[in-house]
């Protein structure tokens, strides 16, 4: 019997000539990811092993602070000294305020992983490097300590769900909208354990941007982790971010899956996740008087320069409406600097949008975006559960980069097609 390309990653990574679901395997890993707020336990975890005093590998260990930076009060600011300090003291890599961005957004963009890799990281959307044909997935802080210590992971090898997508894409529909379309089928626990390898026709269609949306978001349907076998276009993009060798890997035509699901693509229009769950999706169609207050584009979701010059197309030349805040937060630095170099901040600040500097903030309702009582927000990001976003009361409408932009010309939610029909805006 064959193998899938996730079993294929951790056979090689465990030593082992194959695995099969539900094996328990040490596996080496090739990078090891925290925050600010997963490495704060993994550090004080990493001292309680004996022995440990060093990481294993300072060039494999890579620490950002992204979800309370710039620092929002005194707490957070605490927190980013002791971890900058381990950072420091480690040697590790180590991207600081100023020089960084949300960590799922400037790895690959830094070249950190490359294709046929294993990254484990204290955060559930670790699992966005699955795009690059690497094994990604979020683990505990004191998992991220043993990796620390070890450069080693325990796991469970997953089964694997493969899903098919086939036909055209509908104008404005992306792989934010393919993403919340398959949760909205699996529910948020039918990938439970499971890998979801992202195929057919239509996927080679999409560009990087929105394979790292789609892979990012297979944790909300429970998944261990997102996962597309490499092409032209991937190679295209890690041989532009850095020089390190890979490994491509591909599932075996005799390969054993769980569970194989096609999706005519053509079918879908723009998605729509209501609270507050990520599979509580419609069609935007379905909703036509849902007024809104807040928009945020942005997120290691949907960040990057094509989401920015996406909202941009729908926001030249016309204006926020007057009741909603729009806040666009570009993932890193550089998609900043480009945003900056293709006038897309200058349409933003005309249309009356917040620009922001990276950060998580608002997605994890830290800062730069909190909901008051009551209040309904657009969002990029990929999480709309109770009070994620502010107040218990508040709910939070997940989106892509175009139904937001349109929602926040409109007021309310609505389709970028009527924005640009005229029909509202």
């Amino acid at each position: 019997m064959g193998m899938t390309i996730t079993e294929k990653i951790l056979a090689a990574h465990g030593g082992l000539d194959s695995v099969v679901p539900g094996q328990i395997i040490n596996a080496k890993v090739d990078l090891v990811l925290a925050n600010e707020l997963s490495a704060l336990v993994a550090i004080d975890e990493f001292y309680k092993i004996k022995g440990a005093e060093r990481v294993f590998d300072p060039n494999k260990v890579v620490i950002v602070p992204d979800h309370f930076t710039p620092n929002k009060d005194i707490q957070s600011a605490m927190v980013s000294k002791k971890v900058r300090e381990f950072a420091l003291e480690q040697e590790v890599i180590y991207f600081e305020v100023g020089r960084m961005g949300i960590e799922h957004v400037i790895l690959p963009e830094k070249g950190l992983v490359v294709p046929g890799d294993v990254v484990i990281g204290g955060d559930s959307h670790t699992c966005t490097y699955g795009a690059l044909g690497a094994f990604a997935t979020g683990v505990g802080s004191t998992d991220v300590a043993v990796g620390f210590a070890l450069g080693e992971v325990w796991l469970k090898v997953p089964p694997t769900i493969k899903i098919i997508y086939t036909g055209e894409l509908q104008p404005y529909v992306s792989g934010k909208d393919l993403i919340l379309y398959t949760i909205g089928l699996l529910t948020v626990d039918g990938g439970l354990y499971h890998a979801l390898e992202f195929t057919g026709d239509a996927v080679k269609k999409l560009t990087m941007a929105d394979r790292f949306t789609m892979a990012n978001m297979a944790i909300e349907a429970g998944a261990k982790n997102g996962i597309f076998e490499p092409d032209e276009k991937t190679e295209e993009y890690v041989t532009n971010a850095t020089d390190r060798e890979y490994t491509l890997y591909y599932s075996d035509p005799d390969a054993n899956y769980a569970k194989v699901i096609e999706i005519d693509v053509s079918t879908i229009e723009p998605q729509i996740a209501k609270p507050s769950l990520p599979d509580n999706t419609v069609g935007v169609s379905e909703l036509t008087d849902v007024t809104i207050d807040q928009v945020v584009i942005g997120s290691c979701t949907n960040g990057r320069i094509e989401d920015l010059r996406v909202a941009a197309e729908l926001l030249k030349g016309r204006k926020i409406h007057p009741r909603v805040r729009t806040i666009v937060i570009p993932g890193s630095q550089k998609i900043y600097l480009e945003a900056v170099k293709e006038g897309l901040v200058e349409i933003f600040v005309n249309a009356e949008c917040v620009f922001s500097t990276p950060t998580c903030g608002p997605c994890v309702g830290g800062h730069m975006g909190i909901l008051a009582e009551k209040e309904r927000c657009v969002s990029t990001t990929n999480r709309n559960f109770v009070g994620r976003m502010g107040h218990i009361t508040s709910e939070v409408y997940l989106a892509s980069p175009a139904v937001a932009a349109a929602s926040a010309i409109a007021g309310k939610i609505c389709s970028p097609k009527d924005i640009l029909d005229g029909e509202v805006g």
